[in-house]
């Protein structure tokens, strides 16, 4: 099925002042660099080139330009081995600029939450995105209903003042 949301890229790459990621699975499916994990391999840290992917470049682009990444992640105690590993791996997201926090889900009673999770863009448009019960990705959708954008932008600010900062957060 052809999509008609943009790519990721295109939508950072027209955003001139903040975007946000409200994440809040467990699990988001199969994963090469997470079953590489699972293995026992580890990034080495001091060589960028063998894990800075596309993605990071993109983030640390628009982090250059003044854009302002945060991403939020809500995650259940005791957390799972896929969090473990992205808890793990978020280094990367840091080191391309983003401000990651972390928020337990026991923690978040009384935020209304949305249901899925989304980037939302100079807080002007939502991309929501759609997993199976799997945690496979299902698609994305492009959202701009002002009642919709003030919901998610809201949600996201609670969670972020409840959340713990990355580097205090431990798995």
């Amino acid at each position: 099925m052809q999509s008609s949301v943009p790519p990721f890229s295109e939508l950072l790459a027209n955003t001139s002042k903040s975007a946000v990621h409200l994440e809040m699975r467990d699990d988001y499916g199969a994963n090469p660099r997470l079953e590489a994990w699972q293995r026992g391999e580890r990034i080495n840290w001091d060589d960028r080139e063998t894990w800075w992917q596309p993605f990071h470049q993109v983030i640390a682009d628009a982090v250059s330009r003044g854009v302002v990444i945060r991403r939020a992640r809500i995650v259940s105690e005791p957390v799972s081995e896929y969090i473990r590993w992205e808890h793990y791996a978020t280094h990367s997201n840091v080191v391309a600029g983003e401000d990651v926090r972390w928020l337990p889900r026991n923690q978040a009673a009384g935020i209304l939450v949305p249901v899925n999770d989304f980037w939302l863009f100079d807080g002007k448009l939502l991309r929501i995105h759609h997993f199976a019960g799997d945690g496979s990705h299902v698609r994305d959708e492009l959202n701009e209903s002002a009642v919709e954008l003030e919901h998610c932008a809201a949600a996201f600010e609670d969670i972020w003042q409840r959340a713990v900062p990355h580097d205090q957060f431990s798995v």
